[in-house]
């Protein structure tokens, strides 16, 4: 699938000077920072959507996020143009759909993403449930493979190594073979890339594979793997009361706490094995 690049997008960190203090001593220096800016988020032209994101990899987040709102279905994309915005502050990332597809129904209703806190403003929980069927049985994993996520996950995080400052997102197979990894500002958007990327390549979905998010699980991520087709969702700080509600409504796995040595296991405990 093509990808337009008119412009070049901005980069992922901006250098700063910095004043540095430890043990008393004050030294100034350059510091690499994770780089944050707006994306507008078009639909064949029409704006549906501002959020704060990092840059890179800005086809993949905006395809990412109208396939995980609900808004385009993955087997209708057709590709993605990208520009710098008129002012140069921030990009613009234009889904386009194949000849004969549409939207879904009532998705003209621009709202604003921060990199924080994800999709704002919207109603009601009702508003942000996506419809996607529960995810089959299967596959399981280990609890020894499990456990090596994070580690994995961060080893394989260049940008943060620069910056200390940004999210991750790990798309992994059950024996824990890193698939995909992305960064940024906010952990949803670094699923939306991951989705996004996968939505691109014509494979949702990723019935068989484990996502593994920096921080927390909100309710948000997990319905964002939920519409991919994700059967086991995974992150190295705690799950909402929400996201665990909608994993065992889904027939999901959702593990919290991950870290070597141990983790919860919220929802869908029959998918992680003994070691």
């Amino acid at each position: 699938m093509a990808i337009d690049l008119e412009r070049p997008g901005g980069r992922p960190t901006e250098r700063f000077r910095v004043v540095r203090v430890r043990d008393g001593n004050r030294q100034e220096l350059p510091d690499d920072l994770a780089a944050e800016e707006p994306l507008e988020i078009r639909l064949g032209g029409q704006v549906v959507a501002v959020t704060m994101r990092t840059p890179g990899h800005d086809a993949e987040l905006a395809a990412g996020f109208l396939v995980t709102e609900g808004i385009v279905r993955a087997d209708d994309l057709a590709g993605v143009r990208e520009c710098r915005s008129d002012e140069g502050d921030g990009g613009v990332a234009d889904v386009q759909l194949r000849p004969g597809t549409s939207a879904t129904g009532g998705w003209q209703r621009n709202f604003y993403a921060t990199s924080s806190c994800g999709v704002c403003g919207k109603a009601s929980i009702e508003a942000v449930r996506v419809a996607a069927g529960a995810v089959a049985d299967g596959p399981t994993v280990s609890q020894t493979v499990l456990e090596a996520l994070p580690d994995r996950l961060r080893e394989a995080q260049r940008v943060f190594d620069r910056t200390g400052g940004l999210h991750a997102a790990g798309l992994f197979w059950p024996d824990g073979e890193l698939v995909l990894l992305r960064e940024d500002v906010g952990r949803h958007n670094a699923v939306d890339k991951v989705v996004g990327r996968s939505a691109l390549d014509r494979r949702l979905p990723l019935s068989d594979h484990v996502l593994l998010a920096s921080g927390r699980a909100s309710f948000e991520i997990l319905q964002k793997a939920l519409v991919a087709g994700i059967p086991i969702v995974a992150a190295v700080s705690a799950p909402s009361s929400l996201a665990v509600r909608l994993a065992r409504e889904s027939n999901m796995t959702l593990v919290g706490f991950l870290r070597p040595g141990g983790f919860n296991v919220y929802a869908g405990p029959e998918r992680v094995t003994p070691s």
